[in-house]
């Protein structure tokens, strides 16, 4: 089980970054204590506070020749990160 699967950006979070805020798309089944230490892991920093919340799927219907045509995204669980005093990542780093 992979626990974070990809960071949540946004430009709400991309503001709350400067005060070492991020928000990451996690695993359904992960609790608090597993995403502090994956973002301690993959990150190497120091995690002082994980806010979880889980985003219901929106329905979506488009029109076609055939008909109306409905469905619905699949619902996520997103973690609000807060580093220690300090600390920060940089997700363009690797892109070099």
């Amino acid at each position: 089980m992979e626990i974070l699967k990809r960071p949540y950006v946004t430009e709400k979070i991309q503001l709350q970054n400067e005060k070492g805020i991020y928000a990451f798309v996690v695993d359904l089944n992960a609790n608090k204590v597993q995403i502090a230490e994956a973002v301690s892991k993959m990150y190497g920093v120091n995690v002082a506070e994980v806010r979880t919340m889980i985003c219901a799927g929106k329905t979506k219907s488009r029109s076609t020749k055939t008909g109306v045509s409905k469905g619905r995204r699949a619902k996520f669980k997103k973690a609000i990160v807060q580093l220690a005093e300090g600390e920060m990542i940089d997700f363009y780093a690797e892109l070099n």
